[in-house]
């Protein structure tokens, strides 16, 4: 006789396992502490099977009787239920595991020990902002261009056309990972070329022009905040470094007998060597003293253990009235490339050196840390007598004749 729902909500547990038949093979087995659990007793290929249904109450009566009949018309298409599920299961695992988060996370911890802390941090932000809440628990090998196109276009809605084409950049990224790992068989973004509006091409606002250069930097020397950030602000332009590397900069580093710093550049892989200018060896003379229990030159305000934020120096330029259009950290080093070819007309294979750009010799060899450092040396320090001289013209608003050789 089929049951009916009041007799399997009142179905009480025994001492051992029993069942309650409701037909066509299926029953509901009542444990001993009280689990209701449905299953189909069936016949495949000569061999007596079963099969799970569900669990009471997730699992209602009549879901289990829709179950069992779906059960029944596999049996008649020569599908055994059982196996079918099994494999269903699987596929569904196996998805899970290759899911565009799994892949992007694996692809990322592969990557980020080889990453400045800058550039992992926003992949990280754009993956989970971007890409995660959207492609995150879909099979890396099911995502198809419109679909990946759909994502970077809520990103153009908000106007980030930039943030839109980096976003695609690090979505073909993680496809080509999944295509090398066999996760899928090809990259979507490839599919996209042209898809995407094409951000304006803005360069880091800089000062160039020698006159206006002279008035910046007697600002930044009159600046009246912290003895660190003062000296951050003065020894940036005589070093035209990554902003990040001036704030991560190490006492170990310096070398006051060479007049040299040495540090390790990540974006181009290489150690590279900044000579030191008199000038600049003056000003970390002075700071010495004030942070030399820290191992940073340029220490948060807060931690000795921690190098200064990424925007102390730009905070500091934007009080003291120097507009975002004008000038940022970048901007020392725009000044510099311009400067030191069209004023000085020092070589520009000496200046990219100096810059710690992936350059290569006439013969193609990779970047050398020790190329051109006697004629650097010698840049270096005409290019510190030059800015002095510009500070002194804009003090006396006149021209000083001098020989920066």
């Amino acid at each position: 006789m089929p049951l009916t729902d009041p007799a399997v909500k009142l179905a009480k547990p025994k001492d051992k396992p029993y069942r309650l038949t409701d037909g066509e093979g299926m029953y509901l087995e009542v444990s001993p502490k009280g689990g209701k659990y449905w299953r189909m007793k069936y016949r495949f290929g000569g061999k007596e099977k079963r099969l799970s249904i569900g669990v009471y109450p997730t699992t209602s009566l009549k879901k289990a009787r829709q179950l069992r009949e779906q059960a029944r018309r596999q049996l008649s298409d020569g599908i055994d239920p059982s196996a079918l599920k099994q494999i269903t299961k699987l596929v569904s695992s196996t998805a899970a595991a290759n899911s565009f988060k799994v892949v992007a996370l694996e692809w990322f911890a592969k990557q980020k020990p080889t990453w400045a802390e800058s550039h992992w941090s926003k992949v990280d932000r754009m993956m989970e902002r971007d890409l995660f809440p959207y492609l995150g628990t879909r099979p890396l090998n099911e995502i198809t261009p419109p679909e990946l196109l759909a994502v970077l276009r809520k990103i153009e809605s908000r106007g980030a056309l930039e943030s839109a084409k980096r976003t695609k950049q690090i979505a073909g990224q993680i496809f080509r990972y999944g295509v090398a790992t066999g996760r899928c068989e090809r990259d979507p973004a490839q599919d996209l070329n042209g898809a995407l509006a094409t951000p304006v091409k803005k360069h880091f606002a800089a000062i160039t022009e020698p006159k206006a250069v002279g008035a910046l930097l007697n600002a930044l020397e009159g600046y009246q905040g912290t003895a660190v950030v003062r000296a951050a602000l003065r020894i940036a332009p005589l070093t035209f470094v990554r902003p990040g590397e001036l704030r991560k900069a190490k006492w170990a580093e310096i070398d006051f007998d060479k007049a040299e710093w040495r540090y390790f550049v990540t974006k181009t892989k290489s150690e590279h060597i900044v000579p030191l200018s008199t000038q600049a060896i003056d000003i970390l003379r002075e700071l010495q003293p004030l942070t030399c229990r820290s191992e940073y030159v340029f220490p948060s305000a807060r931690t000795l253990s921690r190098p200064m934020s990424n925007n102390a120096v730009l905070s500091a330029m934007r009080r003291m009235g120097i507009d975002k259009d004008e000038m940022c950290g970048h901007g020392f080093r725009a000044m510099a490339r311009t400067i030191l070819d069209e004023e000085l007309q020092f070589r520009p294979d000496w200046i990219e050196h100096q810059l710690a750009h992936a350059v290569k010799d006439v013969h193609g060899r990779a970047y050398n840390r020790t190329a051109h450092l006697t004629e650097r040396k010698k840049m270096m320090q005409a290019w510190a007598n030059y800015l002095d001289n510009l500070k002194a013209q804009a003090a006396n608003n006149n021209v000083i004749a001098a020989n920066f050789g």
